[in-house]
C-alpha cells in the first residue's frame, strides 16, 4: 500500500474541506434555484399508480428491536414473487416523500443532509406481482412507478454489470440508487459528495428495516462496473450516476 495514496484519500473521510469552501458563493446563496425533487418523466410516460400508506398497515406489528437485532445481509431468496402493495412500502420507507416544502425541498422519511435528497430510485424488476418485468423509476412525489425500459436480457445485464454476483441477478426486484451530485452541490459546493455517501447509508438502512416488515431481505452492494451500470440504467455517468444497489427477495 502506498501511504501518501492512502493518506489522500483518508482526507476524504474528515470534514477539514469545507473550511476552504466560500458557502457565499453556492448557487443556494447566490439565489438560483435548487434542482427539482426528482426527476420528471419524459413526455411518453404515463406514471404507474403505486399502493398508498393505507395499504401499509398489513405491515404493521413488526417489532424494531427485533428488526435491528435480527438484522443481516441476505445473498438467497425464496422463489416467491414481492407484492407490488410490498414494494410500494419498500420504496415509501427508503425516499417517500412525506411533505413537499417548495420545488426543491421535500421530508422525506430518511435523513439528508440539508434536505438535498441527491438520490433517484431505479427497480431492476423480474417478479413482482402487478408488474411486467422490466426496468422502472420511482417517483416519491406522486407515490408512483415510471417505466424505463423493457428488456429479456436485463437479468443477463445486471449479473454482468455486477461482476458476476448472479444472486443480485436473480432476486425478484433490484433497488439501483443513482445520484445526482448537483442537487447536494446547490447548497454545499465542493463539501457535497462526502455527505452523499452518508446518505447512501441512511436509505439502504431503511430497506433493510422495512424489509423485516415483509419477510424479505436484501444485500447492500457495492461492487459493481460502474459504466455497464449507468448504461443499465440509462443515465449519462457525470450528471447521474450509480452509486448503491441493493436486491430484494424473500427469505
Amino acid at each position: 500500500m502506498d501511504r501518501a495514496d492512502l493518506a489522500t484519500h483518508r482526507e476524504f473521510l474528515k470534514d477539514t474541506l469545507r473550511l476552504t469552501v466560500n458557502f457565499a458563493r453556492t448557487e443556494q446563496n447566490r439565489g438560483i434555484a435548487p434542482p427539482p425533487i426528482e426527476k420528471p418523466p419524459r413526455p411518453d410516460q404515463q406514471a404507474i399508480a403505486l399502493p398508498g400508506e393505507e395499504a401499509f398497515q398489513a405491515f404493521a406489528g413488526t417489532d424494531l428491536l427485533d428488526a435491528i437485532g435480527s438484522r443481516r445481509s441476505h445473498r438467497r431468496f425464496r422463489d416467491a414473487p414481492v407484492t407490488l402493495a410490498e414494494l410500494a412500502f419498500l420504496l415509501w420507507a427508503t425516499q417517500g416523500v412525506r411533505q413537499v416544502l417548495d420545488a426543491g425541498h421535500a421530508l422525506r422519511t430518511v435523513p439528508s443532509a440539508g434536505c438535498r435528497h441527491a438520490f433517484e430510485t431505479y427497480l431492476l424488476v423480474a417478479r413482482v406481482t402487478g408488474l411486467e418485468p422490466a426496468l422502472y423509476r420511482y417517483l416519491p412525489v406522486e407515490q408512483a412507478l415510471v417505466l424505463e425500459r423493457r428488456s429479456e436480457r436485463l437479468a443477463a445485464e445486471l449479473g454482468v454489470a455486477t461482476l458476476g454476483q448472479q444472486f443480485v441477478a436473480t432476486a425478484p426486484v433490484t433497488f439501483a440508487w443513482t445520484v445526482i451530485p448537483r442537487r447536494m452541490e446547490w447548497r454545499y459546493d465542493l463539501a457535497a459528495h462526502r455527505v452523499i455517501l452518508m446518505d447512501a447509508g441512511h436509505l439502504c438502512q431503511n430497506l433493510y428495516l422495512a424489509c423485516a416488515a415483509i419477510g424479505a431481505g436484501t444485500c447492500a452492494i457495492a461492487a459493481y462496473h460502474q459504466e455497464l451500470m449507468d448504461r443499465l440504467l440509462g443515465v449519462d455517468g457525470g450528471d447521474e450516476f450509480t452509486i448503491y444497489l441493493a436486491p430484494v427477495g424473500k427469505v
